[in-house]
């Protein structure tokens, strides 16, 4: 049984709703003293994820292509033992924004049970997904609003700080 259902379920059944608020906690957030959301959002992010499990979900990895820089190219071509060339012709492009992305979602490393076949090797991107905790919280603060529509951890946490900005 999905631990998380009932958490899951509170982002699918409330996410769209919430879009406008979120834009103006975002907004209220940048207002703040950047150290002060940091501390925040450390706490927020240990607490988030000790209740919260990925592999519950993985709908980040069903639905978002991770960004790939060289490095992530070459590391995870030389896991699979394919050269860089081959691997990003089997499995990159190029997005409207000119990065380099997964061909396809659901990423073609995702196995059933939600774990990553290339876990140890895996892009940059996805070691750093949701980018909520510490100086990345404040780092993101924009990419949070589009995040919250593919991860209820994220749309759990900006539900967390719109209570502690309430209570301030």
């Amino acid at each position: 049984m999905n631990k998380n259902a009932d958490w899951i379920k509170d982002w699918k059944g409330q996410e769209k709703g919430r879009r406008k608020e979120y834009k103006k906690l975002v907004g209220q957030l940048k207002k703040k003293p950047a150290r002060a959301i940091t501390e925040l959002a450390d706490d927020v992010h240990q607490n988030t994820f000790e209740k919260y499990d990925c592999l519950d979900c993985a709908n980040c990895c069903t639905s978002i292509p991770p960004q790939l820089n060289r490095t992530d190219i070459k590391r995870i071509a030389k896991h699979l033992g394919m050269k860089t060339a081959d691997f990003k012709d089997e499995f990159t492009r190029q997005d409207e924004d000119g990065d380099t992305v997964m061909k396809s979602t659901p990423c073609p490393f995702l196995n059933t049970d939600h774990t990553c076949q290339i876990y140890e090797n895996r892009p940059r991107a996805c070691r750093e997904y949701p980018h909520t905790h510490a100086a990345q919280f404040v780092q993101q603060l924009d990419l949070h609003l589009v995040n919250a529509r593919h991860c209820p951890a994220v749309f759990h946490i900006l539900e967390r700080f719109e209570e502690l900005i309430k209570e301030c």
